[in-house]
C-alpha cells in the first residue's frame, strides 16, 4: 500500500507586502498565522510531505498570483509545492512553475474554463495539474429530491439526510449549481492529475474531515484525492485514512497554532497500521 501524505496547507492574504498566512472557518472569520515562508520552512523540518499554498484572494479580487512567495519559499524548502488562486492561463502556470512550484492548482478557472485543466496538463504533465474543489452540503426534501435527481445531481445518503454537494468558485464567495462528485469525474478525465477536495462545511470546525464526500469522491475516481476541511485531533487523520480512499490528508489550524507536529502525526498513523513516509 503507498504512504499516505500529510500535507499542511497555508491560506495567503496578499493584502500585506510580505504576504500572511491567516485561517478561517467554514471559509470566514479569518485570524492571523504567520508568515509564509517561514511556516513552510517549519512543516518541511517536521516531516511535512507536501506543502499547499493558496492565495484565498487571487480570483477573488483578480490579482496575480504569490510569485514572489512561492520563489522566496523555494529557496529554503524542498518538498514539493502545490500553489492555487488566480491562476487562469497556461502562463499563469508557468510563472509559478518558474518560481519554485512543482503543482498548481485551479478552481475557479477550471469551471469556467475547463479545457484549462487539458492545457495545464498537456504542457507540464497530468502530475503537476491539481484541480481543487470547494464543496457544500445542500440537503434535500422529497420534491427537492426528484429535481436534483432528474437535473442528474449524484445524491449521497448521508447520517444527516441525502445531499448533494455544490461547487464553489471565488474563494468560497459563489456557487455555481455544479455537481461536486461529477466535476471530480470529468477533471480526471479533462486530466487532471490529482484533486484537492474540501469540505466548506467541515473548513475549520475541527469536527473531522467529511468522510461521505471523501468516500464518494475518492472511490468514483482513479487519481489521488486529499482530503480537505475539518481536522481537529489525530483520529481524523486516522478515520479518513480508513474509511475512505484519500491518498493524501490537509490541514491547518493543528500545524499553525501547534496543536500537533507532523512528527506526532505520523507516529501516531504509523501505531494504527496506516503507512507514512519517514525521513
Amino acid at each position: 500500500m503507498l504512504a499516505r501524505r500529510i500535507i499542511p496547507c497555508l491560506d495567503c492574504d496578499l493584502a500585506v507586502p510580505q504576504g500572511r498566512v491567516v485561517k478561517g472557518i467554514e471559509f470566514k472569520r479569518i485570524r492571523y498565522a504567520g508568515v509564509p515562508w517561514e511556516l513552510a520552512a517549519k512543516y518541511d523540518e517536521q516531516g511535512a510531505d507536501e506543502i499547499v499554498f493558496l492565495d484565498i484572494t487571487a480570483s477573488h479580487e483578480r490579482r496575480e498570483t504569490m510569485v514572489n512567495v512561492v520563489r522566496k519559499t523555494a529557496e529554503n524548502v524542498f518538498i514539493p509545492l502545490t500553489v492555487g488562486g488566480g491562476i487562469r492561463s497556461v502562463e499563469d502556470a508557468r510563472k509559478l512553475f518558474t518560481a519554485g512550484a512543482d503543482k498548481v492548482s485551479i478552481n475557479t478557472a477550471a469551471i469556467k474554463n475547463p479545457k484549462l485543466v487539458t492545457e495545464i496538463s498537456k504542457f507540464f504533465g497530468s502530475q503537476a495539474c491539481v484541480v481543487a474543489i470547494d464543496a457544500k452540503r445542500r440537503y434535500l426534501g422529497t420534491k427537492e429530491r426528484e429535481r436534483a435527481e432528474k437535473e442528474g445531481k449524484i445524491i449521497v445518503e448521508t447520517s444527516q439526510g441525502p445531499c448533494w454537494f455544490e461547487c464553489s468558485v471565488y474563494g468560497g464567495r459563489k456557487f455555481t449549481g455544479v455537481d461536486a462528485i461529477r466535476w471530480a469525474m470529468e477533471v480526471e478525465a479533462l486530466g487532471a492529475g490529482e484533486i484537492l477536495l474540501t469540505s466548506m462545511d467541515r473548513d475549520g470546525t475541527k469536527d473531522g474531515y467529511d468522510i461521505e464526500l471523501t468516500k464518494a469522491v475518492s472511490e468514483r475516481v482513479r487519481i489521488p484525492v486529499i482530503a480537505s476541511g475539518g481536522c481537529g485531533t489525530l483520529e481524523h487523520f486516522e478515520e479518513v485514512f480508513k474509511k475512505t480512499k484519500a491518498s493524501a490528508a490537509l490541514a491547518a489550524s493543528i500545524f499553525h497554532y501547534a496543536e500537533y507536529s507532523i512528527g506526532e502525526i505520523k507516529e501516531f498513523l504509523r501505531s494504527k497500521g496506516i503507512p507514512v513516509r519517514f525521513e
